[in-house]
């Protein structure tokens, strides 16, 4: 009797085990494979609503690559009691693996209610973390699918709640979504865009064009972006808004961000070949790749063994991968990062700036060397009194700091006057040039100054009318 106890307690330990995670304690894949089925025929039967949660951590890797795993881990850990803590007791919350969880709610009596709890679990989660004595913050985005309207068995509801929480991820993360049939259509387009931007990397598909920046003053070119081209062989240029967020969530916006600086390097030694006069080539990094990418040390590598100097390159960083308190631990493994890329050399300019957060305190900590004042504050600065206003103020806080200013998307000739009498130093736009391949760039760096009376017949390729807007015509 004794030995039939003992081997009944260890057959329950070791199932219990086999359906629960280690790290966090709480249910795992296995236990939802167990369960979900047969509460999913329990909610038919009642003719009752159950609903399930997918949730996914926003940018945890982060943690991982700049923490630590065992930092990560512990962070996983006080995710899983936040969680449990949001929820009923009859509700399941399961870890399916890495930082991805999912909670089954019984007996829904709303959407309302629905929605009160992924709130609840946002709101959770967004609130500061202690970890080892150091404060992070995560967030997290969740999709919602419900029996019987968004699916009638298990497979069903895990894959439309997980099309909705990457729709959550689409609009900004940190929020839910409720599942929709017009999702798949989008989750469809969104994995043609990234099987078809793997193949683009591989295949000779991307190209960096630049467009000069202009010293308002005498005409002359002081500086070059480069900008990111896509040439899609059957669907033409593809807009980057269209594929840089896809990039960025699979990662792929590291080996792209390593091909644009190469080819930055490239053309800069190609330019100094034809004896052009150089001028500083600016180029845009993401928060992912600032996080996830020795950028310092690729930049020292890449200019040692070409013989550029890297004070010839500028990192321009938007206010959110810098600055976004939301975002942990962003602030110190970013600020390290940027402290490397300075103390090699390389400039820093914040880009489009005005539309986040614009602390006056992180430019100060930062130390920037220059600020794009964004475009959608140049769009009517001669005609709206609230963007001169704002465009005045942010040039004078400039010269007070000693930053420099960019007007970004000038297209008019009473803009750049506008902008010349509020002091603006430097501007960028369809006025000057559009961008263009290198090999047509070599006429900015001839040390003259822009003929502004002659437009350049060089075209940007994504003014196109429709550019970029086919990928739903792919096949996934």
């Amino acid at each position: 009797r004794v030995v039939e106890t003992h081997l009944l307690e260890r057959h329950q330990h070791l199932a219990h085990l086999a359906h629960h995670d280690q790290l966090t304690g709480l249910p795992n894949r296995l236990y939802l494979q167990a369960n979900l089925p047969g509460a999913i025929e329990q909610a038919r039967k009642d003719g009752s609503v159950l609903a399930v949660l997918f949730l996914d951590l926003d940018r945890f890797k982060h943690v991982n690559d700049s923490r630590g795993h065992e930092t990560g881990d512990k962070l996983l850990k006080t995710v899983a009691q936040r969680v449990r803590s949001t929820v009923r007791p009859e509700d399941a919350v399961v870890r399916m693996g890495g930082d991805e969880f999912v909670v089954m709610l019984k007996q829904v009596q709303s959407t309302d209610q629905v929605n009160e709890t992924a709130e609840r679990i946002n709101q959770a989660l967004s609130a500061p973390m202690v970890v080892d004595g150091r404060t992070l913050v995560t967030t997290v985005s969740i999709g919602v699918a419900m029996f019987p309207r968004d699916g009638s068995d298990m497979g069903e509801l895990l894959r439309h709640s997980d099309t909705a929480m990457y729709q959550a991820k689409d609009r900004g993360r940190n929020n839910f979504q409720l599942f929709s049939p017009g999702m798949d259509r989008r989750l469809k387009e969104r994995i043609a865009i990234e099987s078809s931007l793997r193949t683009a990397l591989s295949s000779g598909q991307l190209a960096v064009h630049y467009q000069p920046i202009m010293d308002v003053e005498s005409h002359h070119v002081v500086a070059l972006e480069a900008l990111l081209r896509w040439k899609h062989p059957s669907h033409g240029y593809v807009r980057p808004e269209r594929f840089v967020g896809v990039a960025e969530e699979t990662g792929l916006i590291v080996p792209i961000g390593d091909f644009v600086l190469q080819r930055i390097i490239a053309d800069t030694v190609a330019w100094r070949q034809a004896g052009a006069e150089l001028v500083p080539v600016s180029f845009n990094v993401s928060a992912v790749q600032l996080q996830r990418s020795n950028l310092a040390e690729q930049i020292r590598r890449l200019t040692r063994e070409h013989g550029v100097e890297p004070s010839m390159l500028q990192v321009e960083l938007t206010e959110g991968a810098v600055f976004e308190r939301r975002e942990a631990p962003r602030g110190d493994a970013s600020q390290d990062a940027v402290a490397a890329l300075r103390e090699l050399g390389v400039r820093i300019a914040i880009d489009d700036f005005g539309v986040g957060y614009s602390s006056l305190s992180y430019l100060k900590r930062w130390r920037v060397d220059a600020l794009k004042i964004d475009r959608s504050f140049v769009r009517d600065l001669v005609t709206d009194l609230s963007d001169l206003a704002i465009v005045s103020a942010i040039i004078a806080m400039a010269k007070h700091l000693h930053i420099h200013v960019v007007a970004e998307g000038i297209e008019g000739w009473q803009q750049l006057e506008k902008l010349r009498q509020l002091g603006c130093a430097y501007a960028q736009g369809f006025l000057f040039a559009r961008p263009a391949p290198a090999e047509d760039c070599r006429q900015y760096l001839n040390g003259e100054a822009l003929d502004l009376t002659a437009r350049l017949p060089v075209l940007d390729p994504l003014e196109a009318t429709g550019s970029g807007d086919r990928f739903r015509a792919l096949q996934v």
